[in-house]
């Protein structure tokens, strides 16, 4: 059974170092943060440390499940490699197709996916990345980029996939990260975006 942190309510970096102090001496732990970068930080600190985690977004506070049995200790130099307390933007990705650019598909397709792995390495990351029409299709089973947006979606960015493009293109079934999603959640995120981009 996971023993539990409480974190919520705490100041940046209190949360990720509590967290590691504590998986010092348990392996099973579940913490709980109400915050975007406390999340990243613990995701990112139980990553260094080669442990398994999920995250699990409920009502009263973000809950991260991390597993390290089996896994080395962390080293105390690299402390300052998985904590980060700037809050950013939100900011809001919208992929409207399967590739990037105008004229040549094959060089599209090429650019989307250098694209995808980038966000896993820059910073700010986006809060939300939000698929409609043929950008639908970057979402399911055998998708070129479906093992990046997956590392994505596991390190807190949310992933909305348009249910009536699904639909319209008879994949509905196939979609295997992120959540099928309406028009109103797709414009209500959006709307209350800092700033959306356009891929």
């Amino acid at each position: 059974m996971n023993k539990i942190l409480d974190a919520r309510g705490w100041a940046c970096p209190k949360p990720v170092i509590e967290t590691r102090k504590a998986l010092q001496t348990d392996k099973l732990l579940t913490v709980i943060v109400d915050n975007k970068p406390a999340r990243e930080n613990v995701s990112r600190l139980a990553t260094k440390m080669n442990c398994k985690f999920t995250i699990d977004e409920k009502n009263d506070g973000i809950y991260i499940n991390i597993d390290c049995e089996g896994s080395e200790p962390i080293q105390e130099n690299t402390q300052e490699e998985y904590i980060t307390c700037e809050t950013g933007k939100n900011i809001v990705l919208v992929i409207a197709t399967d590739t990037v650019g105008k004229g040549s598909d094959e060089l599209g397709g090429i650019l989307m996916r250098a694209f995808m792995h980038t966000f896993l390495e820059v910073k700010p990351s986006p809060e939300t990345i939000i698929f409609m029409n043929n950008g639908v299709k970057l979402a399911i089973k055998g998708s070129p980029v479906l093992e990046d947006l997956q590392e994505l979606s596991n390190r807190g960015v949310e992933i909305l996939v348009c249910g009536t493009c699904t639909n319209y293109f008879g994949i509905t079934d196939n979609v295997a990260v992120g959540i099928i999603s309406n028009a109103y959640n797709i414009a209500e995120a959006m709307l209350n975006a800092d700033k959306v981009v356009n891929l």
